[in-house]
This record gives C-alpha cells, sequence and structure tokens, in this order.
C-alpha cells in the first residue's frame, strides 16, 4: 500500500488505460469501455486529463477513499551468518614449545577433554624442575622443625630457635603449593603432578586438551611449529545455533528494537524463508562504517546452514498507523505517479501525486 491524502479514488486500471490514450490525443475524442461501447465524445474545451464514463463502465467501476491502516515499516539489509561466540572457544597451549602431535583436523566433531596435541616444553620441564626442588626444602624445613623440637625438650635450643624453623617450614610449604600451581596452569592435571611428586621424574610434553565438544571450525596449526601460549591452536564451535548478523546503516536503524520480527533469505537456499526476532540491538554506532550491529538466533540442529553465508535480512516494525491506497489505484507514466480523482457522478480527473514506501502487493 502507498501513502496518499485522503481523497476519493479509483481503483480499477481500465479507467487508467483509458485516460492515457485521452491523454496522448489531447483534443476532441472517443473512448470505449471495457465491452466496446463507445464513451461519450469529449467537448472540444475538456480537460485533457478528465475523463467521462458511460452508464456501463460506471458499473463496473469500484470507488472508495483513502484510509488509515496499521502498516509494518520494514527494512532490508545484507546479513550473514556467524557462528554464536557464546558457543564457541579457542584452544591454545598452556606453554610455549613445539607441536610433536596434532589430532585435530577442520570439520572434526571433538568432546570436551579430547586430546588434540601434545607440546614439547622446556619451560614445562624447568616448572617440574622448581617443584621437585620446593618438594625437597619442605622435607628438609620438616626435618628441622622436628630436630629442634627434640632439642628443645632437652633444654638444648631455646624455644626461638624453634620458631625460627617453623618461620622456614612454612615457606617451604607455600614454594610447594605456588609451584604446583603453575604447574596446573601449565595444563598438567593432578594426576600427572602427582606421578611428577612420587617418582621425582620429569615430563617434557604438555597435553593440549579440547575445553568443550563441538566441531572444529578452524585450525592455525602443524606438526612441528613452534607454538606460544597466546597463539591459537584450534577454534572449536557448538553449530547448533548460529547468528543471523546485520549492520544496519545508522540512517534507518532509528526504529530497531529487540523483539521485532525478523525475514530471512539466504543466498545459497532460493526461495527458503527464516523467521524469527531480533536478539541483540548494539548500544553504540561502529565510528568507521557508521552501522548498528544486530542479530538474530537461528536454531540449526541438522546443520544445515553454514557459518558465513550471505542473507537478506527483513526486519519489520508492526506498530505504524499510515494513510494508505491500493497499489491498483496508482497509474504510472514516466517517472510521474498519478491517481483518478472523482470530480463528478461520471467525471475522474487524472492527479499527480507523491507517493511514500510500499507495503506488501496490495
Amino acid at each position: 500500500m502507498k501513502l496518499l491524502l485522503r481523497m476519493k479514488l479509483l481503483l480499477v486500471m481500465a479507467l487508467a488505460l483509458m485516460a492515457g490514450s485521452a491523454c496522448n490525443r489531447g483534443g476532441p475524442q472517443q473512448t470505449a469501455n471495457a465491452a466496446g461501447s463507445p464513451a461519450e465524445p469529449a467537448k472540444s474545451n475538456a480537460n485533457p486529463m478528465e475523463i467521462e464514463a458511460n452508464e456501463s463502465l460506471m458499473q463496473r467501476l469500484k470507488t472508495g477513499e483513502a484510509t488509515f491502516a496499521a502498516v509494518g515499516a520494514s527494512i532490508s539489509v545484507a546479513a550473514r551468518l556467524e557462528v554464536d561466540e557464546t558457543r564457541m572457544a579457542r584452544v591454545g597451549s598452556p606453554v610455549m614449545g613445539r607441536i610433536t602431535e596434532l589430532d585435530v583436523r577442520e570439520g572434526q566433531q571433538v568432546t570436551a577433554g579430547q586430546l588434540l596435541a601434545v607440546v614439547n616444553s622446556t619451560g614445562l620441564s624447568n616448572s617440574q624442575l622448581g617443584y621437585m626442588k620446593a618438594l625437597s626444602q619442605e622435607q628438609l624445613a620438616q626435618r628441622a622443625v622436628a630436630r629442634a623440637q627434640q632439642l628443645l625438650d632437652a633444654g638444648v635450643i631455646g624455644s626461638a630457635e624453634l620458631r625460627r624453623r617453623e618461620a622456614e617450614l612454612s615457606q617451604a610449604t607455600a614454594e610447594v603449593t605456588g609451584t604446583r600451581d603453575e604447574l596446573v596452569v601449565l595444563g598438567m592435571s593432578e594426576e600427572a603432578i602427582n606421578r611428577v611428586r612420587d617418582t621425582r621424574n620429569i615430563d617434557s610434553n604438555a597435553r593440549v586438551l579440547s575445553s568443550r565438544g563441538g566441531t572444529v571450525v578452524k585450525r592455525n596449526v602443524a606438526i612441528g611449529q613452534v607454538i606460544n601460549s597466546a597463539d591459537t591452536l584450534a577454534e572449536i564451535a557448538d553449530l547448533s545455533s548460529l547468528w543471523l548478523v546485520a549492520d544496519v546503516p545508522e540512517q534507518i536503524a532509528g526504529t530497531l528494537s529487540t523483539g521485532l520480527d525478523v525475514e530471512a533469505e539466504i543466498s545459497a537456499m532460493p526461495g527458503h524463508v527464516i523467521r524469527g526476532k531480533l536478539t541483540f540491538v548494539s548500544a553504540v554506532v561502529n565510528p568507521e562504517t557508521r552501522t548498528i550491529r544486530a542479530r538474530m538466533d537461528l536454531p540449526n540442529p541438522g546443520q544445515k546452514y553454514k557459518p558465513a553465508m550471505l542473507a537478506t535480512m527483513t526486519v519489520k516494525d508492526p506498530t505504524q498507523r499510515r494513510q494508505v491506497i491500493p497499489v491498483s489505484a496508482v497509474v504510472r507514466e514516466g517517472n510521474l505517479e498519478h491517481v483518478f480523482v472523482q470530480t463528478g457522478p461520471s467525471h475522474f480527473l487524472l492527479r499527480p501525486v507523491t507517493l511514500g514506501e510500499q507495503y506488501g502487493s496490495q
């Protein structure tokens, strides 16, 4: 539908065709109705933009007035599918080292805790060595405290010496706790740390485990590559739900809000329409692109939708009330738009108008 000032309108295109014929001749003329019956001849001084319909044609015409109606304003913008960032994890090595084993590839399904890679690291070896030294210092401090207690009981030393050795024991115990926590941060399990404590053997291989289950969407390393703690080894995502994201120009994004209805069509699936609601509208404008980020959650249980697919997103706002007329009432000639206004019982005047947006196809 289209916006228009209130007026009576002719809704049948047959009348529009008659008016076009009358305008082209611009002089005395005779028109025919849909049944072939001649209309009354126009007077020589008649307005070339006005026509008169005979009784037979009047019975077939339908007139009406512009009315107010609730219409759904819509915004259509380019969009794309993205991975839901709340369902994604970037897995990296906790230590710097060289990759000696790699059991991960793009598209692979993994589970939480699954081994992805083994990294040989001298840094991990040094940390284990520090842990073993702290254990040895703690044992020496424990024996020193026990010896001091015996000497105190025998009256050989005073209580101050016992307290000094107890303080040394507390410090040694703290060193053990600190170095053990460091090994945990470096990715060693409690079982592996206890094995180092019991056997006093150093294991320089760090095991990189998956932090969540999902699909490997990207792998960034290869066997033999040196990796540090800031590098991402692989990206793992749960693709059972995606984001449909659009960057809406700020000039047309003023009415965007969460909860608005959304329709989308994916370029790779012609004719397939996705329906949902906006779940996020950014609170800030991107200063570089002058756009506002908006998105819709898209369930993807069968993973038929793929990240990076292109789409068209249409956001609908049904709260607007506008004055409307049917599309069939509009007569287009060149770049101008007209409607017929009834000026008498059987007279109609073709009048140019300025229309607003079109809503729907009616």
